[in-house]
């Protein structure tokens, strides 16, 4: 249990280091490249750089606790869906849940609320794929191994 709880803490903690690393990359680049980029396309730019982030958090995560990657990816996913702390933007769990109550009443928020549980769902995923890429390389089944011996 002790073991449990010591690698849920790393995970947090390095999480939360990564993501704050790579936020602090993400936004003198996104900041630079705006410009160039034009107004249309910043937002997904942004959200691109987001998924980028997600998935290199949860690689590192999944990296620390091979074993145990998808568990610490997990409890560093319910952290980050409780306090986002303002890095990811994007992410954010209460509101989505006052979005759908809103449009439970009314049926003109239900647009935003399919858009807002997209992105959410993607960058989540971003975070996820990350951490089962940090998993070691397996061996890939061959069918012609068993017939040569």
């Amino acid at each position: 249990m002790r073991h449990r709880l010591l690698i849920a803490a790393r995970s947090i903690l390095l999480g939360w280091a990564t993501l704050f690393a790579f936020t602090y990359l993400e936004r003198p680049l996104l900041v630079w490249t705006a410009p160039l980029l034009g107004p249309s396309w910043l937002p997904t730019v942004q959200l691109a750089l987001e998924c980028v982030a997600l998935a290199a958090t949860g690689w590192m995560i999944g990296r620390w606790d091979r074993s145990d990657a998808v568990p610490a990816v997990v409890v560093f996913a319910a952290m980050l869906a409780v306090w986002n702390f303002g890095l990811v933007p994007a992410i954010n769990v209460p509101w989505l849940f006052r979005l759908i109550a809103d449009s439970l009443g009314n049926n003109r928020y239900l647009g935003p609320l399919i858009t807002a549980a997209a992105i959410q769902a993607l960058l989540f995923a971003s975070l996820f794929v990350g951490g089962r890429l940090s998993r070691p390389v397996q061996a890939p089944v061959s069918l012609l191994s068993r017939a040569r011996q």
